[in-house]
């Protein structure tokens, strides 16, 4: 029992940190790419910055290339969220230890995408920039601190669940532990899609909805 959760939770943390710098030198090359747009559309916009966004009109002006990368970069969000299942099932022998594995992936996977987006760029310059965090189905905006948050306490819980579950003294979930964490993760994303409709228009983001995100995140805990 006790190699079976070495390996699992070896295989857990190296798929989250290499998964993780995979996607931070995927951001470095889309900043790369966008670049440009940026200077184009919105010259007065501080630079090395991510608001305010480029529109889907500005996207359009700009030529069929630029709404296919968009296309693509919709596509790879999904399978992003694909490949973190994988793992989880991989390891895994039931839905309770797929989920908890599921959450380390995604808790190691995430802080190590900013850990090296960090290192490689210097961005961000806080813990309390603004980032873009996804974009299905709408652009998720927020500042780092709050993902960073949500993925500790994913890894830490996932960590805690499976050490429980591979020692043989399994955490006994009821409906309302589900109930919990489902409506503490239902806060958690309406905080970060708070401002989506004014990013989508090209306007700066207001002010991050941290009572939300707070009572979602203790919600989620306490699942």
């Amino acid at each position: 029992m006790l190699n079976s959760w070495r390996r699992t939770t070896a295989a857990l943390l190296l798929f989250g940190v290499s998964f993780g710098f995979v996607e931070a030198a995927v951001v470095v090359y889309l900043r790369a790419i966008y670049e440009p747009l940026r200077q184009l559309y919105l010259p007065w916009a501080a630079p090395g910055g991510l608001f305010p966004l480029i529109t889907l009109e500005q996207l359009s002006q700009a030529g069929p290339r630029y709404q296919q990368l968009l296309a693509v970069e919709l596509m790879r969000e999904a399978a992003t969220m694909a490949l973190l299942a994988s793992i989880a099932l991989a390891l895994s022998r039931n839905l309770r230890q797929g989920v908890a594995a599921f959450a380390i992936a995604f808790g190691v996977w995430d802080a190590a995408f900013y850990a090296f987006l960090k290192l490689t760029t210097g961005w961000p310059p806080s813990l309390f920039e603004r980032d873009l965090l996804f974009l299905l189905p709408a652009p998720w905006v927020g500042p780092v601190l709050a993902p960073v948050l949500v993925s500790a306490a994913m890894a830490a819980c996932g960590f805690l669940f499976l050490w429980r579950e591979w020692n043989g003294r399994p955490v006994q979930t009821a409906f309302w532990h589900w109930l919990g964490a489902v409506l503490g993760g239902a806060a958690i994303v309406a905080s970060f899609l708070w401002e989506a409709s004014a990013a989508a228009r090209g306007e700066l983001p207001g002010a991050f909805p941290w009572p939300l995100f707070g009572l979602g995140l203790a919600a989620g805990l306490a699942g």
